[in-house]
C-alpha cells in the first residue's frame, strides 16, 4: 500500500499496546521513516519513560513532544507528539514478559485516544497489540479492541463493528467475532448475517470506494453442509438470508466451501470475503499476508486499524521486529479518514 496524499494533514493517534511487547519498537521504527510525518500527525499514546527506555534498547535516536493531551497538537508542524497517558516515573520495562504494569499503560493510552477521538483533536487511531489478559480492569472488560472502540463508538446501540482483515485488495470480514468455537452455530443467525453484511457492503463502499461491491460468503460446515447432510446454518439460515440480499441489490454469493474456495484463490475475484468465525477468515488470511496484514473495525463512526499480529513476546526486545504491518495499518487508517473525510487522495 502507498501512503495518501491530501490537502490537509490527518491527525493520527498511535496507542503504544503492551510496552513488554513489540509494540513501541515497531511504532519508533515506522515513525522514522520521513514518509510518514509527509501525510499526517503522528500522536503517541503511551509513557514517555517507556519510550524513553525503548529508545535505549534499539540504539536509536527518536525525538518527540511530550504533551499532557493531543490537543495542542499542530498540523502544520513537522514533529510527533507523545501523550504522556501513564505517568509511572519508574516503569519495568521487561521486553517479552507480562505484567500488570503494562497493561495498566496499555489501557490509559486507550482511554485517552478514546478522549481525542470524541474530542475531535485526531482523525483515526491505530492500536499496537496488546495483551488481552493483563489489561483486564473494571474499565476494560472486553476480549480485545474491537469490542472496546464498538463500546465506545457504535452509532446506536443497536449498531455493530466488524472485524475486517485488509491486505491490499484482499478483504476478510468475521461473522462472529471473538467467542468460543463451541458458541458459534447457535450465534449465526439470518439478522446478525444480515447486519454484518450490510455493514460489511456499506464499509466497501465509503471507506474502500467500491460502488457495487461484490462479497463472498463461506459456509459453516465441511462442503458448506453438502445440502444438509453435513449441517443445516447453510440451507435454513445463510443461503435465505443471501437471497432476501440479493433482492435488496446487495452483490453477495454462497455459501462457498472454504477449503476450496481457498484452494482456487477464489477470493481475488471478490471485493470482500465473509467467514462465520474467527478462524476461518484468520488462518487464510494470515497464511496469505502476515507480514503486511490489518486488522479495520469497520461499521464505527469513528476509524481504527492494527497490525494484524500480537505482542511478539518471544521477540521482545531484540530489535528484529518487522515494522511493516504497522506501517500499513497507518497507511490504511489515512487512507479511509481521508475517504470519509471527502479529501482528495491519490497515490505518491
Amino acid at each position: 500500500m502507498t501512503p495518501p496524499a491530501s490537502s490537509q494533514k490527518l491527525r493520527l493517534g498511535i496507542t503504544i499496546g503492551d510496552f513488554n511487547g513489540i509494540g513501541p519498537e515497531v511504532i519508533i521504527k515506522t515513525l522514522k521513516e520521513s514518509r510518514i510525518q509527509s501525510f499526517c500527525t503522528p500522536i503517541i499514546f503511551g509513557s514517555a519513560k517507556v519510550f524513553s527506555k525503548h529508545r535505549k534498547l534499539l540504539e536509536v535516536e527518536f525525538p518527540y513532544q511530550i504533551v499532557s493531551s493531543a490537543q495542542p497538537a499542530q498540523t502544520s508542524e513537522t514533529k510527533i507528539y507523545l501523550v504522556n497517558s501513564w505517568t509511572n516515573d519508574n516503569p519495568n520495562v521487561e521486553p517479552g514478559r507480562s505484567s500488570a504494569e503494562a497493561g495498566q499503560c496499555a489501557l490509559a493510552a486507550l482511554k485517552d485516544s478514546v478522549t481525542a477521538l470524541k474530542s475531535g483533536w485526531i482523525d483515526a487511531v491505530v492500536t499496537a497489540p496488546i495483551n488481552k489478559f493483563n489489561i483486564q480492569d473494571t474499565e476494560f472488560k472486553f476480549i480485545g479492541h474491537t469490542e472496546f472502540y464498538e463500546h465506545h463508538f457504535a452509532n446506536t446501540e443497536k449498531s455493530k463493528s466488524l472485524m475486517t482483515l485488509v491486505a491490499e485488495k484482499f478483504r476478510i470480514a468475521t461473522l462472529t467475532g471473538h467467542i468460543p468455537l463451541s458458541k458459534v452455530s447457535a450465534s449465526i443467525t439470518a439478522q446478525l448475517l444480515s447486519e454484518k453484511i450490510h455493514i460489511f457492503a456499506q464499509s466497501l463502499q465509503s471507506d474502500f470506494g467500491i460502488s457495487k461491491p461484490k462479497i463472498a460468503v463461506l459456509g459453516l460446515n465441511p462442503h458448506a453442509g453438502e445440502q444438509g447432510l453435513l449441517g443445516l446454518e447453510e440451507k435454513n439460515i445463510i443461503e435465505p438470508t443471501l437471497e432476501k440480499l440479493r433482492q435488496e441489490g446487495i452483490l453477495v454469493f454462497g455459501p462457498y466451501p472454504s477449503d476450496g474456495f481457498f484452494g482456487q484463490m477464489s477470493q481475488s475475484k471478490f471485493d470482500g470475503v465473509m467467514g462465520m468465525y474467527h478462524d476461518q477468515s484468520l488462518i487464510p488470511f494470515k497464511t496469505l499476508a502476515f507480514d503486511r496484514g490489518v486488522n479495520f473495525t469497520a461499521g464505527l463512526s469513528i476509524v481504527r486499524t492494527s497490525p494484524d499480529h500480537g505482542t511478539a513476546y518471544n521477540i521482545a526486545g531484540a530489535g528484529t521486529a518487522d515494522p511493516t504491518p504497522m506501517r500499513e495499518a497507518i497507511f490504511l487508517a489515512a487512507e479511509i479518514a481521508s475517504k470519509r473525510n471527502l479529501k482528495a487522495v491519490k497515490s505518491v
